[in-house]
């Protein structure tokens, strides 16, 4: 058996790790050359602000007075540049946004690995592609553009990483402090002659990283007068940064100005998703090749932002974020990022219609070239007979249309060169997703053929280690299938594996190629039990067996919807309160069965709460922690009256007030680090080592206590809620103790069903002792009821993974549940500490589930 725990779980590891190869993989193209602008470029350098978290409605809106919170960029939008919303995609984090913004593309998944920092493989950028960049801001940013960059010519200005801290006074004074080290760095400038020739050069670009809105977007809430006086503190630096620039360059009108953002944020101070808060972002550019301001009316959009912002008036111009690099790459007139897949927005640049035609053309010649790189690689790798091209642009078509251009280009038809340019574009993307989900379908089927079998697999061997329906199987069966099979796929296995080769797969696509010849050996060679499940099956009457599949498909369905719709989980619970009426238990145990059908309708309303976007309520987490208590107190005084013949001896009992202690202590630590916080002193020093102390105390605190089934799964309880408390800034706390309580009373209706169904042996729950050896000789075998009990066991785990909020999606959490633990930035240890609330919910369940599912199933 435990081989076949080992054998599933590795499996299982295979499964998750196709999601990856299959879904995730880098979209960068190695051994592209270069194209830039042949024309001289309206910039010499560039300066780009990227405010880190702004949101486009809260910097575009007026307040409550009519008024802008960013005169300076509101004047320039007014009077001399233009505007417009930069789309972001998910996910909306970070170092995804940079570098969409910077280098062109979307990041992959894989650098999720390096908590969006390093670089998971290596790419080119507009800063690596300028003669001279100087960067200020977050050592969580600047480090992964220098490093990535060739040669030495990419300088770095952080400051040190404790300054983002969430508990901070005034979160603003990291963008403070970015504004006075560029304000000094021009003014030793001026007296560094080095320096001053070497920013004095052309095709220079300076970055400032502004990362105090989204500090105290994340502390205080985008609504907060903490994130709005910050676009206020950010607008005014800008204009001294502006000013500064200006007067170091004599006013030579030569330089170009990008004000942007990453990513925006959710109403509850979190990003990560696709909602629109996320996704819209604020551009504003000005200067040097900019268009000035476009009067317009009557514009069309899907949303009613122009009326709500008073730019109605003032045309805007909307971008996917990626076409901000190629945008930055013209006005200075360096090559386009190699892996870009932005397209340059024309309606930007203020420039002669041949310069346009030029740079949509090296555009255009940018992203062919990275067709053609990933068209030859897959060529190559693929048998001449199997490989399907990219039919829409075939390589006669591309060279036609390139010549068409550069025609219209000589004729001075600039209009008809564009329109082409921009097709040519969109076919060469188009091509590009074409070719790198190449192999998605072949994987897809490989992965499911394997997940399929493994299925039946674990199917086969429940019916015939576990059933009564295995029937014996002669000799002459057995030599009859054993003879051929073997030979088949042991064929089949080499014909895959020759395939590959020849292929130049990579090591993976063998794993998930041959486990499916595997595991469906494995199925086949037991071809004589399926042959009896199915010949049981036809002994039911029609009706009973399309009844029960209709029922299986329901659940099932009911499960996979829960996914989509958490109100889902809410139907699913009401129904389980039915249970017990529907059979005899009601009658048998009504306190039980009352128990059962209270909680499950208690718990049914969790599903509807917000999953995110509430304000915390510190209140219903204290009155969980009291809670606890009060049910650990019942819980000893039910022992006690009931006269159990369990023996406790004095350091069992100290465990378990050692564990009520600990947790009035975490309902202390969440009060006092909350208030500290909402005072702005940051998180007590000896908060954090406490809680810290009972986070890791959680885990071996339960090997002290008493052995006796009960008693276990209590001190378990308790442990992993003085933990959770720390993590709980609301209703969620309240979640874990009813989820507790449902399991404990599914336990004991789980022992009645045994007992009325006459089942041998009955178990007797309060003297079962993990201390004593299992006798194996006792598991009963498995009957139809058995599937009703492994239905509640799976329901209950997506339950608590999603009844109070939504692992699948990132911006779900909420950074204050760490706040006890720690309020510097850090992704790891952050990201960790979430997750281990989340699989926590899901522990409470496994817990008593499990130990339900043992003993009863």
């Amino acid at each position: 058996m435990l081989t076949f725990f080992l054998i599933g779980f590795l499996v299982h590891l295979v499964f998750f790790a196709s999601i990856f190869d299959i879904y995730f993989t880098s979209p960068l193209v190695h051994g592209t050359t270069p194209h830039r602008v042949p024309h001289l470029p309206p910039a010499k350098r560039l300066v780009l602000f990227v405010a880190d978290g702004l949101r486009a409605d809260t910097f575009f809106e007026l307040d409550t007075n009519e008024q802008t919170r960013s005169p300076f960029l509101r004047d320039v939008i007014k009077q001399s540049g233009s505007w417009g919303v930069s789309h972001t995609r998910v996910p909306t984090e970070s170092r995804p946004g940079h570098v969409a913004l910077i280098a062109g593309f979307y990041e992959d998944v894989s650098a999720v690995a390096k908590g969006w920092k390093e670089n998971p493989v290596e790419f080119d950028s507009v800063f690596n592609e300028s003669r001279h960049t100087w960067c200020w801001g977050s050592p969580d940013i600047l480090p992964m553009f220098a490093k990535g960059a060739s040669g030495d010519h990419v300088y770095t200005h952080m400051y040190p990483p404790e300054k983002e801290d969430f508990a901070a006074e005034d979160a603003s004074r990291l963008d403070t402090w970015v504004f006075n080290e560029v304000k000094n760095f021009f003014q030793y400038a001026k007296s560094n002659e080095t320096l001053s020739n070497k920013m004095k050069a052309d095709q220079v670009v300076y970055f400032l990283h502004l990362l105090g809105l989204d500090t105290n977007g994340h502390a205080h809430r985008p609504k907060s007068s903490e994130y709005k006086e910050n676009i206020r503190t950010v607008d005014k630096g800008i204009q001294e940064v502006v000013s500064v620039i200006e007067d170091f360059y004599e006013n030579d009108k030569k330089t170009a100005f990008i004000y942007t953002s990453d990513h925006g944020m959710t109403e509850w101070g979190s990003h990560g998703a696709g909602h629109p808060s996320e996704t819209l972002t604020p551009l504003v550019a000005w200067g040097a090749g900019i268009n000035g301001p476009q009067p317009s009316s009557n514009q069309q959009f899907h949303d009613n932002f122009l009326q709500e912002w008073k730019l109605s008036d003032m045309r805007r111009l909307d971008v996917n974020q990626a076409d901000i690099a190629p945008l930055m790459a013209s006005l200075i007139g360096i090559p386009f990022p190699l892996n870009s897949v932005g397209i340059l927005p024309l309606e930007y640049l203020n420039n002669s219609d041949q310069f346009k035609a030029e740079c949509m053309l090296t555009n255009a010649m940018q992203v062919l070239e990275q067709l053609k790189v990933k068209m030859t690689h897959k060529k190559e790798t693929t048998l001449s007979f199997l490989f399907s091209p990219f039919k829409p642009l075939p390589p006669s078509k591309e060279l036609d249309m390139l010549r068409k251009v550069r025609a219209f280009i000589q004729q001075h038809q600039y209009d008809k060169a564009i329109k082409l340019c921009k097709s040519l574009i969109k076919l060469g993307l188009e091509g590009l997703s074409y070719y790198h989900t190449y192999d998605r379908v072949f994987l897809g089927i490989g992965v499911v053929l394997g997940f399929l079998g493994w299925i039946s697999y674990a199917f086969v061997l429940i019916v015939k280690f576990h059933t009564r329906l295995t029937k014996l199987i002669s000799k002459l069966d057995k030599l009859s299938t054993g003879n051929h099979l073997p030979v088949i796929f042991i064929g089949a296995g080499v014909m895959i594996t020759l395939f590959l080769l020849i292929q130049r797969c990579p090591w993976t696509y063998y794993i998930y190629c041959l486990l499916p010849v595997t595991v469906w050996y494995a199925v086949i060679k037991e071809f004589r039990v399926i042959q009896n499940v199915i010949n049981l099956i036809s002994t039911y009457p029609p009706t009973k067996s399309i009844g029960y599949s209709l029922l299986f498909i329901l659940g099932i369905e009911t499960m996979i919807a829960s996914f989509f719709y958490r109100e889902v989980l809410t139907l699913g619970l009401v129904a389980f309160a039915g249970w017990p009426l529907q059979s005899k238990l009601f009658h048998r145990n009504k306190a039980m069965s009352l128990s059962w059908i209270f909680f499950c309708l208690v718990l049914a309303l969790f599903p509807l709460m917000p999953v995110v976007g509430r304000s915390p309520n510190i209140t219903l987490v204290t009155g969980a922690g009291l809670l606890t208590v009060i049910c650990t107190f019942v819980f000893f005084t039910s022992i006690k009256m009931a006269k159990q013949q369990t023996v406790e001896t004095t350091v069992n009992k100290s465990v378990y007030v050692a564990q009520i202690l600990i947790i009035v202590l975490s309902i202390y630590i969440v009060n006092t680090t909350h208030s500290s916080l909402a005072l702005k002193l940051g998180v007590p020093l000896i908060n954090q080592i406490i809680s810290w102390a009972t986070l890791a105390s959680s885990f071996l605190i339960p090997l002290l206590s008493s052995t006796f089934l009960f008693q276990r799964l209590l001190s378990i309880n308790l442990s992993l809620m003085s933990a959770y408390l720390l993590f709980s800034t609301g209703y969620e706390a309240l979640f874990p103790l009813l989820l507790s309580c449902l399991t404990f009373v599914w336990i004991n209706l789980e022992q009645e069903t045994i007992q009325l169904q006459h089942m041998s042996p009955v178990p007797k729950l309060p003297q079962m002792d993990f201390a004593q050896k299992a006798d194996t000789t006792q598991i009963r075998q498995l009957r139809l009821d058995d599937i009703r009990r492994s239905y509640f066991f799976i329901f209950f785990i997506v339950t608590a993974f999603f009844g109070t909020g939504n692992i699948a999606s990132i911006n779900s959490f909420d950074p204050a549940s760490v706040y006890c633990f720690l309020t510097v930035f850090n992704p790891f240890a952050m990201g960790a500490l979430m997750m281990w609330k989340s699989f926590s919910d899901c522990s409470f369940n496994l817990r008593h589930h499990g130990f339900a599912f043992f003993l009863f199933g």
